[in-house]
Formats: C-alpha cells, structure tokens, sequence
C-alpha cells in the first residue's frame, strides 16, 4: 500500500503534506491495521520536517511517498536539491534547525540517497 503526491513547491506543501499523511493512516485503519495511538502525530511531524527541509534547501518541486512496508511507513521525499541533511553539533541555544534530530528519534531509520537530479531521504516510521 503506498501514496505518492507530486508537490509544485510553495509553503502550502507543508500542511498539504500532513493531509497526505492523515489520508494514508485512514486507509491503514480501512485495511484494519491500528497503529500506535501516538504514530498520526508522528507521521505527520516527520512529513512536515522532510517536507519543509525540501523547501527550504532545495529549487523546484518535491515528491512524497508513503509506503507501509512490513511494521512501519517508509516516508519518502525527494526534492531536487544536491545538498545532503546533515547535524548540527548540539546547541541547547539554537532556535530551530533540530528537524534532522527530530526525524531520527522518531523513526528506526533515516537514509538518504542521491538521483541524477538531486536526492531522497527515506525515514521509517514503526507502526507500534
């Protein structure tokens, strides 16, 4: 089961983004599969950030797709920026830029992989 949407680009991505993400764990529950109370928050926290990582660091469009594989959902988003995520030392001081942080924690598995035109980050999401 997996949803892919192709996204313009713009700041309405992001909150597109989570609408995308409440549509899928709808269709999980149809399928009669019950995540964790807790996991519709994460999945959509995790979007956002990879979302808003693609906007704010890369031109162009992005793509996300959301794939159940085995016990979790593989968040895919591609954008077409060349830079790779990366982690800033720890800074109790600094507002903002702990997305990466974020996303790690909350998922079992974050890699990212280049394409000819830019890159995509794969986060996964255990259902439980």
């Amino acid at each position: 089961m997996s949803t892919v949407v192709e996204f313009r680009g713009g700041s309405a991505m992001i909150p597109a983004s989570r609408d995308v993400v409440h549509g899928f764990v709808a269709r999980l529950a149809d399928k009669g599969l019950e995540p964790a109370d807790t996991f519709l928050d994460a999945a959509r926290l995790v979007t956002s950030e990879l979302v808003t990582n693609a906007l704010r660091h890369a031109p162009g469009p992005c793509r996300l797709e959301l794939t159940l594989v085995d016990e979790s959902v593989e968040i895919a988003v591609s954008d077409t920026g060349e830079g790779f995520p990366t982690f800033l030392p720890r800074d109790p001081l600094r507002v903002g830029r702990h997305g990466l942080e974020i996303v790690t924690r909350l998922c079992d598995e974050v890699i990212t992989k280049p394409h000819a035109t830019g890159k995509t980050v794969y986060a996964r999401l255990p259902l439980g």
